[in-house]
């Protein structure tokens, strides 16, 4: 699988890299959380990265006033497993590189997105990494065997948990948590714990 970088045009139809911002103390203070004993940890707000000054920052400028959370997704992962997507743009900031497994919105065909339209980008430590709404994401992959740690930037409770009500358009069954809709792989455990299975084709492995 090619992987691009983040800096190549081939990303400009998922997201952008934002510039301007200093991210030393966010990287400190992520670097700071202590990394799980295996797979992968998230949390969508975390209080010492919310401490740093990039938070009001990102909430004033890159999200033009909204209330904003700064969690992290941090730990070891190679595989796709899940995408998902949100009603807004996604920010990433990594304390490591990382890569990223994404796909667009318009692939999901009745439900059902075939695994061969996602595309691979690499993002270095630091950058500020913008993932459209109609980008489908998930857990970013690990580029050393020493795990990754990745700040993520949503609305205020994006992520949270949510009693679903009524059904009432078929993307409604996709419908994970707040703000989340999820598209599990079949050898995810996600799909397993009852999220909606719709990505077909391989289980990408980086």
């Amino acid at each position: 699988m090619t992987i691009y970088s983040v800096f190549d045009p081939e990303f400009a139809e998922f997201g952008k890299v934002l510039t301007g911002y200093d991210t030393a103390e966010l990287i400190d203070a992520m670097n700071a959380v202590e990394m799980p004993a295996e797979g992968v940890a998230y949390e969508p707000w975390i209080d010492s990265l919310e401490a740093t000054g990039i938070f009001k920052e990102l909430g004033d400028n890159a999200f033009g006033g909204m209330p904003i959370e700064l969690g992290m997704c941090w730990g070891y992962n190679k595989a796709l497993n899940c995408l998902e997507y949100h009603r807004n743009s996604e920010i990433n900031i990594g304390a490591t590189d990382f890569v990223l497994l994404l796909a667009k919105q318009e692939k999901i065909i009745d439900g059902k997105l075939d695994t061969k339209d996602v595309v691979a980008f690499k993002a270095p430590a630091g950058a500020i990494v913008e993932v459209y709404a109609t980008s489908l994401h998930y857990a970013p992959c690990m580029v050393t065997d020493d795990g990754f740690r990745v700040a993520v930037v949503l609305p205020r409770n994006t992520n949270t948990d949510l009693e679903k009500g009524a059904e009432k358009d078929p993307e409604d069954k996709m419908l994970w948590a707040r703000n989340k809709w999820l598209i599990a792989h079949p050898d995810a455990s996600e799909a397993a714990d009852g999220a909606y299975v719709g990505l077909v084709g391989e289980n990408i492995s980086i």
